[in-house]
């Protein structure tokens, strides 16, 4: 280990950095030479695939290999990792016929995966070898050899794997960003294998998930009637507003809390008809839509509210912002 002594000037680490990230954005651009008509057959063999997808590859390949297969997975190709030194010791029972096996290995002379070769080839299944170049046993021994191409690493001592890991996980993405469009995927199809956290509330929370129903009471009150009244409806129905309805029932208007301030500011009637008061024609959504495009509404119109409305005219129910922040739509 080099003398502590030898520290590097902020300046010198600065340069330091932007060396090893120009190294490696070079390696990326000699990746782009790289992609050619195997890179297309590589993605019908994957296409054409019944199983899985199954990445293999040793050390820091594997460890790329790994976000590779959660790549695919999420985005619409089943796929999982196998680790090549556990596969020799039963795993590689993992690897059945109709899979694809997508190996990685930079210098294509990974032993694990040597001694996984023959039952590959037993089993007749497709592989596809990710390497630096064509020489070696695993592109020797692929049906698909894809290259990264002899970049330099930006490890200064060019031994650890810097840029070619940062290549071999572009040309992973790459594949995955390609079979998403041959597949015609789509945010919903991503949200269905991301439903936790945000980004599954953002996609696949719907506004019927979140609304208040008829069953809940919802505060109506008959154009007719005086604000006064309206008043007491709104306060038992704890929505912040009420949605006002003519003698057969259908919604004509809506008054918020909002309404009701700035009419007491104009020092309103209480006795004045609510039809005088309402707000008419009220924004109105489908139950089926998206919760976080109702709070794109709700945020362009400045509303707290928006009604669901069935065939008949008749209020089904409804949602406020409330329920959209709790539910931790954005």
């Amino acid at each position: 280990m080099s003398d502590t002594k030898n520290k590097l000037t902020h300046e010198q680490f600065i340069t330091t950095a932007i060396e090893a990230v120009n190294t490696e954005i070079s390696a990326l651009a000699l990746l782009t030479e790289q992609i050619d008509d195997r890179f297309a057959q590589a993605c019908d063999i994957i296409l054409a695939c019944q199983g899985r997808v199954v990445v293999t590859g040793m050390g820091k390949s594997g460890l790329i290999g790994r976000k590779i297969a959660a790549t695919f997975a999420s985005t619409g190709t089943p796929a999982f990792f196998m680790h090549p030194g556990e596969a020799g010791h039963g795993d590689l029972g993992m690897l059945v016929k109709g899979d694809v096996l997508l190996a990685i290995s930079n210098s294509g002379e990974s032993d694990e995966i040597k001694m996984l070769l023959p039952v590959v080839k037993h089993l007749k299944i497709p592989l596809i070898s990710i390497s630096r170049d064509k020489r070696g046993m695993l592109p020797r021994a692929a049906d698909i050899v894809l290259t990264l191409g002899q970049s330099q690493e930006a490890c200064p001592l060019n031994l650890a794997p810097t840029s070619s890991t940062t290549a071999t996980l572009a040309l992973g993405d790459a594949l995955a960003v390609a079979l998403v469009h041959a597949r015609n995927f789509t945010s919903e199809d991503f949200a269905l294998s991301h439903p936790a956290g945000a980004l599954g509330r953002q996609l696949l929370t719907r506004v019927e998930d979140l609304m208040h129903t008829n069953s809940e009471n919802l505060p109506l009150i008959n154009q007719k009637a005086p604000l006064q009244q309206a008043l007491f409806t709104m306060s038992a129905g704890r929505l912040g507003m009420t949605v006002v309805t003519d003698d057969h029932h259908k919604v004509v208007g809506v008054f918020t809390d909002g309404d009701l301030r700035r009419g007491l500011e104009k020092g309103i009637d209480l006795q004045t008809p609510m039809h005088e008061v309402m707000v008419n024609n009220p924004r109105c959504i489908g139950k089926t839509t998206r919760a976080s495009d109702a709070l794109s509404v709700m945020n362009e119109n400045s509303i707290s509210q928006l009604l669901i409305i069935d065939d008949e005219e008749r209020l089904e129910a409804v949602i406020t912002v409330h329920d959209l922040l709790q539910a931790g739509v954005k």
